[in-house]
């Protein structure tokens, strides 16, 4: 009997959600880096093992937006909770819940959806806070289950799976059996070139940008894509692009390795930088660039 369910991983940013998504498909979908709000659209992650299909829904971080963007990315995390069959909140173990996670817990209460409590990074956490952090949770909410892993490191997210699979109900698949994702190959190019700026650069200024594919051809062996960095401001340009353009050919370099291994094959990485002001505060920006509910 096939089994299958929506799984919506959230909490605050930077605590370890697409991390965790990316352990448990043992592939890199989502991007990841040590920089806050770098997940900025849901993303399905799908494993399916046997007769059971986990479709996990990776979220931006809930934090108090100050832009318009800020709102999507806040707002998506929040409606993907409700579209979820399960709620898996990730929280750092070192850590007593804060306003974010009882937001959520409260969320959970009030909808009746089942939560796991996946207090992540116990690799850094001293065993008698772990305890700490588990009674302080338990004093607010009665979860489904509370599993302590390590996404970083893959440790008992095994264990997170099998309380996952608790949940699943019987129903036909929603994806097909090969299939680990719901993005396009152009999205996730231009999620592995954002990701690349957010690690190459420093400050704000990579929170500020955004990359859209222009063109994207298969020929043979060789995938050629031209992609366009928007930034916010004439300075942040002169910053991406760098001395000579060296900064720029440094962030496609790393770029075009990751996306050969991710695609088999040659790319051919054609980066360029414009500049559109304050874009993370209109709304029409914000749907040009791909930010959508859908």
């Amino acid at each position: 009997m096939k089994r299958t369910g929506f799984i919506a991983i959230v909490g605050r940013p930077n605590v370890g959600k697409s991390t965790l998504m990316n352990s448990i498909l043992g592939e890199r979908i989502a991007i990841v880096s040590s920089k806050p709000q770098t997940t900025r659209n849901r993303i399905a992650g799908i494993e399916t093992r046997g007769e059971d299909q986990f479709v996990f829904l990776d979220t931006p971080g809930i934090f108090k937006p100050k832009n318009t963007l800020g709102d999507f990315m806040v707002k998506t995390a929040n409606s993907t909770m409700q579209d979820g069959d399960a709620v898996i909140l990730v929280a750092d173990a070192s850590f007593a819940p804060g306003d974010v996670e009882k937001g959520i817990i409260e969320y959970l209460k009030k909808s009746g959806i089942p939560g796991i409590l996946a207090l992540n990074k116990v690799d850094l956490c001293r065993r008698e806070q772990l305890a700490e952090t588990i009674t302080a949770y338990a004093a607010l909410h009665d979860f489904f289950a509370v599993v302590p892993i390590s996404a970083k490191k893959g440790k008992y997210v095994g264990d997170l799976m099998d309380e996952c699979a608790k949940l699943l109900h019987e129903g036909e698949w929603f994806y097909e059996e090969d299939m680990i994702t719901d993005q396009p190959q152009r999205q996730i190019a231009a999620e592995v070139i954002r990701e690349k700026i957010l690690r190459t650069l420093d400050k704000e200024i990579p929170h500020g940008v955004a990359v859209v594919i222009e063109e994207y051809a298969v020929e043979g062996g060789l995938v050629s894509i031209r992609a366009e960095i928007f930034c916010e401001k004439a300075s942040h340009k002169g910053i991406l692009v760098g001395k000579n353009g060296e900064t720029l050919k440094r962030i496609g370099s790393y770029a075009r390795d990751d996306l050969e291994k991710m695609l088999d094959c040659k790319v051919y990485l054609n980066l360029w930088v414009k500049v559109k002001e304050n874009w993370r505060d209109s709304q029409g920006s914000i749907l040009n660039f791909g930010y959508t509910e859908d």
